[in-house]
């Protein structure tokens, strides 16, 4: 399961030059074709309400299985302890993926509330952090 989290609606419209051009909607075509290099299914979301995006990791927490799980909070990654808690809940491999280099970034932007409870973070490769958050994923599932 792929979560996108509060503003990543707006990619191809938002910032090109920290964000890319790609929209969602080509995101998600990504991430669906590079899953099925793998072998692997996927299910891509995207809200821009807190309170859903805490739901959407409960019910990865019962439909999930044995895969992980990829969460790109947005700026929710800053200072959501509600998702953080909902994520430490989650039984399987996280990995927490970011478009931009937030290590780059304004100062307010290198701390993440959920650094401490996912297996790996991804920050500053655009789309193909996502590939990569797919790859690590498919290698823990043999």
């Amino acid at each position: 399961m792929v979560l996108n989290g509060v503003n990543l609606n707006m990619l191809g419209r938002r910032d090109p030059a920290v964000y890319g051009t790609v929209t969602l909607s080509q995101l998600e075509t990504q991430i669906y074709g590079w899953a099925s290099e793998l072998n692997m299914s996927v299910r891509c979301s995207q809200t821009n309400a807190e309170g859903e995006f805490v739901d959407m990791i409960h019910e990865a927490c019962e439909e999930i299985g044995d895969s992980g799980l990829i969460v790109n909070p947005g700026a929710w990654t800053h200072y959501s302890y509600a998702i953080r808690d909902a994520l430490e809940i989650f039984p399987r491999r996280i990995v927490e993926v970011h478009l931009s280099d937030l290590d780059a970034r304004e100062e307010w932007r290198r701390h993440s509330v959920i650094a401490d409870v996912v297996s790996h973070r991804i920050s500053g490769r655009g789309p193909d952090g996502y590939r990569e958050a797919l790859q690590y994923l498919n290698e823990g599932s043999g």
